[in-house]
């Protein structure tokens, strides 16, 4: 073989080696990618993100967020402290207990009586009680009681009101009326008085008393003792 030859020869085939391993590198690398890209697909976080925790995925249990035909699923009573179900009556006092309201007394929630007594100059003791099954309180003020047409109110007796007073079955509270406190002669002629419970009482009751003078009429708080009713002026 002539110089010549032999040279184009060794160029050939060192061209056709260097293909060769050219070839054979790029397709170690493509079988390398291949494999990293296979291997990291279950951690890849893309990947995980975009599946959300709990969605259905094909098959199995489809999850309980929301009922398929819109109806609520939940087994909660609603009568929790505080609710407003309808069953018993009262305040809710926090621990899942009620209290009895305790209410007011009106005029026409209590059975009125009056009598006649001589102490102090001759006054008017006035007797309330609750009627059957009523149990309510008495305000610490005084009872508003007013004579005649125009209306004429009793004052005062005492310098400063008194104690809330519960009614209930016997229970009796008593308020004692002045109609005269003046030393003079004159005033207006009548024979009953009018009572209520607070001058916001609806109800307000007229009670027989026999004839009396009234001049600067004054009446006591209400006390649980009758003898702590004397209106002394």
């Amino acid at each position: 073989m002539s110089g010549n030859r032999r040279k184009a020869f060794l160029v050939s085939a060192a061209l056709i080696g260097g293909a060769m391993l050219m070839t054979a590198c790029q397709n170690t690398d493509a079988a390398t990618d291949a494999g990293a890209s296979q291997g990291s697909s279950s951690s890849n976080p893309v990947a995980t993100a975009a599946t959300p925790s709990g969605s259905p995925t094909g098959g199995g249990d489809q999850g309980s967020d929301a009922p398929s035909n819109g109806t609520s699923t939940g087994t909660g009573t609603g009568t929790g402290k505080g609710s407003e179900d309808g069953v018993g009556s009262g305040v809710d006092t926090g621990d899942g207990k009620r209290e009895p309201v305790e209410q007011g007394c009106g005029a026409n929630d209590i059975s009125w009586s009056t009598r006649s007594e001589s102490q102090a100059g001759g006054y008017i003791l006035v007797v309330a009680k609750a009627k059957a099954g009523i149990t309510c309180y008495l305000p610490a003020a005084l009872p508003t009681v007013a004579f005649g047409s125009d209306g004429t109110q009793a004052g005062p007796a005492e310098q400063s009101v008194g104690e809330q007073i519960k009614l209930s079955g016997s229970t009796a509270a008593y308020a004692g009326v002045n109609p005269k406190t003046t030393g003079t002669d004159g005033g207006k002629e009548l024979d009953s008085i009018i009572v209520a419970v607070g001058d916001d009482d609806p109800d307000p009751v007229s009670l027989p008393v026999g004839t009396i003078t009234v001049d600067d009429p004054i009446v006591t708080n209400w006390h649980t003792d009758p003898a702590d009713a004397v209106p002394f002026n």
